[in-house]
């Protein structure tokens, strides 16, 4: 496909030359690019498409990357790079060494801020914006953010500290689902297309410089005649949150009108307060499958264009998890399903559904979620939140301070744990294993199979404890020799020379390394914190011992066998294979364990070279 308009864009400064068709012309060729490109790759899609004619407004209306642009989570800003000099690289975003999905500094200039989790543009963006000012430099600032991300905590603690002096600091939320103010009836719906108009605000400018100019009373009378403008403002608006915290309020706007949107911008530039400039927008713009089912074209691998993406295919851990919490909840009237805007992604569509009392999306609020799980499980309830290994990581201070001190039951469903992919860094979930074994009290599970999953949570309902239940992303190997009945390990083998140690889906690796070796045995452990007595006793008996981890190696279960072990002072050949101190890039699941000589094949070698 030819993209005549797009392939011209070498830089933001090509898009300000560009006239109204054109600008047409350039959308819709943007849009085409994403569909495309995604429909090969994988990634997001509906956040993209709904962001195109607002992401070329801003850089009409802003010189990045003097001006710095902020994308919240980043999972829309294809067009951003498409527009910043990348259009070459954008068939491989996603992939092994390719452009990333989401914003990243070392990849251009254009991209101030690293993104990959929700609600920390505001504040990135603001700090951002003070620098600029402490070191004389020229540029704003700007935080575009998604209704979705405005859930977030970390959002308002932004708005708030930002709100708080004179500077034209500025905040754009690309609404695509609700409103952030309560705009009531004709009077409201007149206000706002008048407050849009650049002839308004040029007249509100020299009125008010005409007003002060009076003598005497000038100033007295700009109070007076300000004081009553708000109170019929916070009226018609009823006081609404953002101009209570000090902001100017702009919108709603049209977030498909490239000329509206740069009128407001520029407008926002003039103000010597902060704004808040409300877009709104359609997810999925563009392409009639998206539009019409955004939820489920947020994020898709990839697919037919014509046909659209295929959804509900193999199953996965997610759905065993969500089946098994659906089975407790039928008998026990005290389960309770939590989960921070992750229904679809968590499994929990049909646990919404059926128990609709017992169910909970907090919203893009991981730190809310934990302490508010942990408030039911104060009262008796058998709260579970359930929540991607990368997201749990804002919850860690929730999780000691409001469960672990109190010794609350509160269940940890752990998904996306391990290596997930095309992602990349900000995803992978290879840090819970080592923080949450950090946490006095708590017991860490990892199953490897979905009989395994549903066993265990089964059993951790059932048990008055703090617990954690971390699985991967995806399927289960179609390699089910072992079946789990409740052990805190298990022997494969009988060699008692030489043992893979491995817990979570590595396990079938393990085993096909170790057959192929002969005299390997492999032990799998399934409670992996803490430790027991027995499982080190048991290892003390090998001569040689080599641990498979899918986890940073600093603290990580591999770290704590081998204190476990000094400790009984044994004196075989231990050896650890992990994570070394790295973020882990982008790339496929199985090029990544392959990468970390974690894949079945760099097992069999290790093993056989010692």
């Amino acid at each position: 496909m030819e993209y005549k308009t797009l392939s011209r864009i070498k830089s933001p400064a090509d898009v300000k030359n560009l006239n109204s068709e054109e600008l047409k012309v350039l959308c819709a060729e943007i849009r085409d690019i994403i569909i495309e490109t995604v429909s090969k790759n994988g990634g997001h899609l509906a956040s993209n498409l709904g962001a195109v004619e607002l992401t070329v407004a801003l850089h009409r209306a802003f010189n990045a990357p003097e001006d710095a642009l902020i994308f919240d989570v980043g999972h829309q800003s294809y067009t951003h790079k498409l527009l910043t000099g990348r259009f070459d690289r954008f068939s491989g975003i996603r992939t092994e060494g390719g452009l990333s999905g989401f914003m990243r500094p070392a990849e251009s200039e254009y991209d101030p801020f690293v993104t990959g989790h929700s609600s920390n543009s505001i504040s990135a963006a603001y700090g951002i914006y003070r620098a600029k000012r402490i070191k004389g430099e020229n540029g704003t600032a700007v935080a575009v953010i998604g209704d979705g991300a405005m859930t977030g905590g970390m959002a308002y603690e932004a708005l708030n500290n930002a709100g708080s002096g004179r500077n034209n600091f500025i905040v754009v939320l690309n609404d695509n689902k609700m409103s952030i103010s309560h705009n009531v009836g004709a009077m409201a719906r007149s206000f706002t297309k008048m407050r849009n108009k650049p002839k308004y605000h040029k007249f509100k400018f020299a009125f008010s410089n005409f007003i002060f100019s009076i003598p005497v009373i000038g100033e007295k009378l700009n109070l007076f005649l300000y004081s009553v403008k708000e109170s019929i403002k916070g009226f018609v608006y009823r006081n609404n949150i953002l101009s209570a915290m000090g902001y100017n309020y702009l919108g709603p706007v049209d977030g498909h009108n490239i000329a509206e949107m740069e009128e407001l911008f520029k407008i926002a530039q003039t103000y010597t307060r902060p704004t808040l400039i409300h877009v709104v927008t359609t997810k999925g713009k563009g392409y009639e499958y998206a539009e019409s089912s955004p939820k489920n074209y947020h994020g898709v691998s990839p697919f037919d264009i014509e046909k659209g993406a295929e959804f509900g295919g193999k199953i996965t851990y997610s759905d065993i998890a969500g089946k098994a919490l659906c089975s407790l909840a039928q008998s026990d009237s005290r389960i309770c399903a939590v989960t921070a805007a992750m229904t679809v992604g968590t499994g929990l569509n049909d646990f919404s559904k059926k128990f609709k009392a017992r169910f909970f999306d907090v919203g893009i609020a991981e730190q809310h979620a934990v302490t508010f799980a942990a408030g039911l499980a104060s009262c008796g309830l058998k709260p579970f939140f359930v929540v991607y290994s990368t997201f749990l990581q804002r919850g860690f201070d929730q999780i000691i301070h409001d469960a672990a001190i109190a010794e609350l039951p509160l269940k940890l469903l752990v998904d996306r744990a391990g290596i997930v992919g095309e992602d990349g860094e900000s995803h992978q979930g290879i840090f819970d294993a080592a923080y949450l074994t950090q946490i006095p009290g708590i017991n860490v599970y990892s199953p490897c199979y979905y009989g395994e999953l549903e066993e265990m949570i089964k059993a951790t309902a059932q048990n008055n404890e703090l617990a954690a239940i971390r699985y991967p992303r995806g399927c289960e190997k179609e390699n089910t020799e072992y079946t789990y009945k409740g052990e805190e390990f298990s022997v494969y083998g009988k060699s008692g020379k030489k043992a893979i140690i491995t817990y979570g889906r590595l396990y079938s690796d393990a085993l096909e390394a170790a057959q192929r070796n002969g005299d390997t045995d492999v032990i799998k452990l399934n409670k992996i914190y803490p430790l027991s007595d027995t499982l080190i006793d048991t290892l003390c008996a090998y001569q040689k011992l080599y641990f498979f981890e899918e986890g940073i190696r600093s603290g990580g279960i591999a770290e704590h066998t081998a204190g476990l072990l000094a400790d009984k002072q044994y004196k075989g050949l231990y050896k650890i294979y992990a994570i070394e101190g790295e973020f882990v890039p982008q790339s496929s699941i199985s090029s990544a364990l392959k990468r970390y000589k974690l894949d079945s094949e760099a097992m069999y070698k290790s093993i056989c070279e010692e």
